[in-house]
C-alpha cells in the first residue's frame, strides 16, 4: 500500500473534502492546491505506470499531511520554552509509514487503546493490547513491531465503519 492509497482510504473513512485536504496539507507545511489534491487522490493504473494525472505522495509529504491532520482535528499546540521550532520528519524508512499512520491518527482523533482495538474489531481482525502497543512503539525499542499493510488496511477499514456507519 503506497502513501497515495493510504490518503485515499483515510479521506474516505473520515469523509474529508478536497478543500479540507488542501487545508490539512497547508497546516502541515505543504502548499497544495485543490486540483493538486485531486491528482494526489487519483488512483494509478494497474500496471503501476505513473500517469501525468497523478502526483506521487512521498514520505515527507505524507508526514506533513498527518501532522496537519492532528492540527486540523485538535488545534495548534503552543510551543513550550526550550522546545525546538522545527520537527524532524518521523519517517526514516518506507516500512515505518504504517506505524506512523496508526500513531498520528490515534493522536488526531484522541483515540484510546480500547478505541483502537474496537476499530480493528470492526474490520474483523483481532489485535491484542500487546500487539497494538508494539505497533505504537518507537522504532528501535526492543518490543517495536513493524506495522504491515494488513494492519493498516484493516485499521482504515475499521475507521470507515466507525465514522461512516
Amino acid at each position: 500500500m503506497d502513501n497515495n492509497d493510504i490518503l485515499i482510504r483515510l479521506r474516505y473513512a473520515m469523509e474529508i473534502k478536497n478543500k479540507e485536504m488542501a487545508e490539512i496539507f497547508k497546516l502541515g507545511g505543504v502548499d497544495v492546491t485543490v486540483p493538486e489534491v485531486i491528482k494526489i487522490l487519483t488512483k494509478s493504473d494497474e500496471d503501476d505506470v505513473e500517469s501525468d494525472d497523478q502526483i506521487k505522495c512521498d514520505n515527507s509529504m505524507f508526514d506533513s499531511f498527518l501532522n496537519g491532520f492532528i492540527i486540523f482535528k485538535r488545534g495548534k499546540q503552543e510551543r513550550k520554552p526550550g522546545q525546538p521550532d522545527t520537527q524532524e520528519t518521523s519517517i526514516k524508512k518506507s516500512e515505518n509509514v504504517n506505524n506512523l499512520l496508526l500513531k498520528k491518527v490515534k493522536i488526531a482523533l484522541s483515540l484510546t487503546t480500547e478505541d483502537m482495538l474496537e476499530i480493528f474489531e470492526e474490520a474483523g481482525i483481532m489485535v491484542t493490547k500487546g500487539e497494538l502497543g508494539a505497533l505504537l512503539r518507537k522504532e528501535g525499542h526492543k518490543n517495536y513491531k513493524e506495522c504491515g499493510d494488513k494492519y493498516a488496511r484493516n485499521f482504515l477499514k475499521g475507521l470507515a465503519v466507525k465514522y461512516r456507519g
